[in-house]
């Protein structure tokens, strides 16, 4: 660990709707759960409860928690703004950063974010609306806030695995779970003239190209 645990917090990005609540909520926090446990916070018996007392109002709503190692909550909402119908982010590859798929502190979402924002900083917004980023092997790992997903001729989605080093999206998982969706290591090559997509609980899948 490159931080001392008072230096670092673990995070979550949820999506809440007025009709519905919290979406994905469970599988939210037991990823959270997972992570404080294998890195030794503190860890709340009652983070769902902070969320529904702190977190309501009559529209759609990005909410944002925040974890230190003592188990202390910090939540921020801001208005949710979905993407319009037929929105196509234009997706790049890092050339200059790539993740260490050894290194499993990737594997918590947390204020460790380095490569990431390394990544996101090779292209201006202008010129790219997601970066992924590429492990030492050559595999394609994930982007900045995003997993990715290439749709094989028969419909299936696929999506690199764990052990490429990539941190275990909800929505990935969730995905997976409902076998619309299969890890597979992949290098740029396999997604060349292949429908993609990337996606996160808060948006969903969004359609992509390369550029």
């Amino acid at each position: 660990m490159k931080r001392k645990p008072a230096d670092l917090t673990l995070r979550e990005t949820l999506r809440w709707e007025p009709q519905s609540g919290f979406q994905r909520i469970d599988q939210h926090m037991r990823r959270l759960l997972r992570s404080a446990d294998a890195l030794g916070f503190r860890a709340p018996a009652n983070a769902v409860q902070v969320l529904e007392k702190k977190v309501g109002g009559e529209s759609p709503l990005c909410v944002k928690l925040v974890m230190n190692y003592k188990g202390e909550l910090d939540i921020e909402t801001a208005d949710f703004r979905p993407l319009q119908e037929g929105t196509v982010w234009r997706i790049r590859i890092a050339t200059q950063t790539r993740l260490d798929s050894t290194d499993t502190f990737y594997r918590h979402k947390s204020s460790r974010r380095e490569p990431y924002d390394a990544a996101r900083a090779e292209f201006s917004a202008g010129d790219a609306d997601e970066v992924l980023l590429l492990n030492e092997r050559g595999e394609l790992c994930e982007g900045s806030s995003t997993s990715i997903f290439v749709e094989m001729s028969d419909g299936q989605l696929l999506t690199p695995p764990l052990d490429s080093g990539i941190l275990p999206g909800v929505l990935r998982a969730d995905l997976i779970r409902q076998r619309k969706a299969r890890g597979q290591a992949l290098k740029p090559e396999d997604i060349a003239g292949r429908r993609l997509f990337v996606g996160n609980s808060l948006h969903g899948l969004i359609a992509a190209e390369l550029v």
